[in-house]
């Protein structure tokens, strides 16, 4: 068969609106990039705390680039477990408060191999709804019987619970919907899966960084601890600025991790400069946090504007604020009207987010100026009108 059918799917998916393509970034992540060949402000990254491009993080990963080299030239277990990446996890359990953690190359191998290793043929996995694809994917991969509770939903998880016989049952939610910038209702969920005596696991991918009183995520933004979860997943390559990403939890359940995991054990070690990176990312989110106090006031005035505009910015308290606008051209007609006023915010459409809700995700970071969020909100209105 040749490829001939390709150039009709990408007409079909061009006549819907959902046809994307890549953009040339000709500078470092911040709140201002050099954008298909112009100056733009940034309102569509991750880097919350405006850490990718911070002079010490580059130093830290030169200097880790520079010890351990460029690559780590081998899976873990075979000849790629270069110290740094125990000293990186070592750090992350000890900020998190987790006996132990271990390192994947992407928030995507994380998701998948830790749910696949913990569920499979005979299990059950229970999955929020609005839950993110490598979550989505990952329940699927394991071949386990896969549920979906409605969003935030701890009622709808607790009958589904009582309503499944398996040999085991896991359950999975973000805890900061990357689409919604909304919380998952731990303190309920937990209650919900200690009730019913199974396993849960959180997704601080958006959190780690920005909620808590020091940073440390959703958890401790409900007062609750690690040790409250089975499985805590993090990233390194969002408010940490840096890239890879992370499973912690007990000494035993990282050891079979180590065992079990096919996107740990199969796949070559992180970048040696990643790691350094973010273990300096570690210790400016200590020093430093009026950067999550700062991107945390200005998506909080932005929510606030967009109220009083009729919009509904939902319930969020992280730096992520959604604009949902329905149909993928409205997404795509609002972001152009934005960037021909020299403001990046990026329609999202499906799949990423259900038919009916396409949107602008706009991230807001420590890194933006009260006059930028300013300039956002202003041309929001005219754009708006």
């Amino acid at each position: 068969m040749t490829l001939s059918w390709i150039s009709d799917e990408l007409h079909e998916i061009e006549a819907s609106g959902l046809l994307r393509r890549l953009r040339s970034l000709a500078s470092t992540q911040g709140p201002v990039i050099e954008l298909d060949g112009r100056s733009v402000i940034n309102f569509s990254g991750n880097d919350y705390l405006g850490l990718a491009g911070d002079r010490r993080l580059i130093r830290a990963a030169q200097a880790a680039a520079g010890k351990w080299g460029a690559g780590s030239g081998s899976s873990r277990l075979i000849s790629g477990n270069l110290a740094v990446f125990a000293k990186l996890e070592a750090a992350l359990a000890e900020w998190l408060g987790a006996p132990a953690a271990l390192l994947f190359t992407s928030g995507y191998h994380a998701n998948i191999g830790a749910i696949c290793s913990l569920a499979g043929p005979g299990d059950a996995v229970f999955s929020d709804r609005l839950n993110h694809a490598s979550i989505i994917d990952g329940c699927r991969l394991s071949r386990a019987a896969v549920n979906i509770y409605e969003h935030g939903d701890a009622s709808h998880l607790d009958r589904l619970l009582a309503g499944t016989a398996a040999r085991r049952k896991l359950v999975v939610t973000e805890t900061v919907f990357s689409m919604e910038g909304d919380v998952a209702p731990l303190p309920e969920l937990i209650e919900t899966t200690r009730r019913h005596n199974v396993m849960i696991m959180v997704d601080e991918a958006h959190a780690l960084g920005v909620l808590g009183q020091s940073g440390r995520g959703a958890l401790e933004h409900f007062g609750l601890a690690a040790a409250d979860v089975d499985v805590l997943m993090g990233t390194l390559g969002k408010a940490l600025g840096s890239s890879g990403a992370f499973v912690a939890g007990s000494a035993e359940l990282i050891e079979f991790l180590v065992n079990r995991a096919r996107t740990f054990i199969f796949t070559t070690g992180p970048a040696p400069a990643a790691a350094g990176a973010a273990l300096e990312a570690l210790r400016v989110i200590r020093e430093e946090p009026w950067r999550r106090e700062r991107a945390l006031a200005h998506a909080d005035r932005l929510r606030a504007a967009l109220s009083v505009m009729g919009q509904d910015a939902g319930p969020g308290s992280a730096a992520i604020v959604p604009v949902v606008l329905g149909t993928p051209e409205a997404a795509l007609s609002l972001s152009a009207a934005l960037l021909d006023r020299g403001i990046y915010a990026q329609a999202i459409r499906p799949p990423t987010v259900p038919s009916g809700s396409s949107r602008l995700r706009i991230s807001l970071c420590a890194g933006h100026t009260d006059e930028q969020v300013d300039q956002l909100i202003e041309a929001l209105k005219e754009a708006i009108r």
